[in-house]
């Protein structure tokens, strides 16, 4: 008698349910600190992680993120379509769309599932990037996990959640001079996970701030 084939749990609807119940942290971080500026720690990651194995598709992420710093300079809503204008940029296509189909990550271990309102679900999370009520560490782990785990496009996914770290933390003025640390596996279902991002984050934010000051006494 043949069994019937197990069917691969949806991490996006996994991710979904736990999202509203997270208990984000409620660390404010303080104000920009006069100073020289912050060295640009995602420049610094994305030229370490890909230039010496892809040095053009180093190059394009670079420029992407050019244009996502600009974009936030200009204080501009972060929406899928904003993203899928510099993905188009990190992929060199002339067309990105929302995936079709359902997607896979972390060698088919997670499975983000596809539905009619997929695409108009991620916007609205994506708006809540500048939900006032919540501190920014928050809202930008929030995000970026947001991204990981809709998974919108076919391809690059990775390189798109730190393209809107980056633009959901410059678009308020912060930088980040380390982002390694970021580096880690995330998982849909773990909140706890979410919310050490977040503590994370904070701590990065922190320290960007204090170590340029600590080098101008020197």
């Amino acid at each position: 008698m043949t069994s019937a084939p197990v069917r691969q749990k949806d991490a996006l609807a996994d991710w979904l349910s736990i999202r509203t119940e997270i208990s984000w942290p409620r660390w404010n971080c303080a104000a920009p600190a006069a100073g020289p500026p912050v060295p640009d720690g995602f420049r610094d990651f994305f030229t370490s992680t890909r230039a010496s194995r892809d040095p053009q598709g180093a190059a394009r992420v670079l420029t992407a993120l050019d244009h996502a710093l600009a974009d936030a300079k200009q204080h501009r809503r972060l929406t899928f379509a904003l993203m899928a204008d510099w993905q188009r940029t990190v992929l060199h296509r002339d067309v990105v769309g929302f995936r079709m189909v359902p997607a896979f990550a972390k060698g088919g271990r997670e499975r983000y599932g596809l539905a009619r309102d997929t695409q108009a679900r991620f916007d609205q999370c994506l708006s809540e990037s500048t939900q006032p009520d919540l501190p920014l560490p928050s809202r930008a782990a929030r995000t970026y996990l947001d991204v990981l785990f809709f998974h919108p496009f076919e391809d690059g996914n990775a390189r798109a959640a730190m393209l809107a770290l980056a633009f959901v933390l410059a678009r308020e003025g912060v930088s980040l001079d380390q982002v390694h640390p970021l580096q880690v596996t995330r998982w849909a279902d773990d909140a706890d996970g979410a919310a050490d991002l977040a503590v994370l984050l904070g701590i990065l934010i922190t320290a960007a701030r204090r170590r340029p000051l600590h080098g101008s006494l020197s």
